[in-house]
């Protein structure tokens, strides 16, 4: 940054940029889909949205939207859920931080993750996609894996179960019973991510119980 630039007033759109977040459910568009493992992400944009007070609306660019602050005066969270399947969640999030005019380091990308045990949730910044369809094409779309991904655990399929089939199943009964308590350690990462910076946040969620 410049001289001249330090003197040239903020604009009320650069503040506003500077204290949002683009937070992004992953999953797949349908009632026959919302109680996949694969759907989870969508299921904690869902639990930010009620938190918020915020509904989901339809939006310029091909997603469904809800706005809020996570507290009156705090940051400005933008939650979304890509109307495409997984496999093209690339093209709507490149569509958002270029409409919110945000880096991909004020990117959350939410979603399920197999290597990881069901009712777990760690977070990471950067890295590959790890076979991930969903963050496979927002990498790509993006241009860059440098933005946050809050992984929710889902853990592997048992026996000889493909892990295609598995994702693509809803939670089994022992699994629902404990998902609302999941799907709220997600959505209190995300928040904390926000709040707190990734490495609080992942002092937090990585600590032994």
């Amino acid at each position: 940054m410049g001289f001249l630039d330090l003197l040239r007033p903020r604009r009320k759109d650069d503040a506003v940029a500077e204290n949002t977040w683009l937070v992004v459910g992953l999953g797949n568009p349908g009632a026959q889909y919302a109680g996949n493992r694969h759907n989870v992400g969508e299921m904690v944009a869902d639990e930010l949205a009620a938190r918020l007070g915020a509904a989901f609306k339809s939006h310029k660019t091909p997603a469904r939207v809800a706005e809020g602050f996570l507290r009156p005066g705090g940051p400005k969270l933008v939650i979304a859920k890509p109307n495409g399947y997984m496999n093209t969640s690339g093209g709507p999030v490149s569509a958002l931080l270029k409409f919110y005019s945000l880096a991909p380091s004020r990117l959350i990308v939410v979603h399920d993750e197999l290597d990881i045990p069901f009712d777990t949730v760690r977070l990471k910044q950067g890295g590959g996609h790890g076979g991930h369809n969903g963050l496979r094409d927002i990498v790509k779309a993006v241009d860059s894996g440098d933005f946050t991904r809050v992984r929710v655990g889902i853990g592997r399929p048992p026996g000889r179960q493909d892990a295609a089939d598995f994702v693509l199943k809803d939670f089994s009964g022992t699994e629902r019973g404990a998902l609302p308590n999941l799907l709220s350690d997600a959505a209190d990462a995300v928040e904390a991510v926000v709040s707190d910076g990734l490495v609080a946040a992942q002092q937090r969620f990585h600590s032994p119980a």
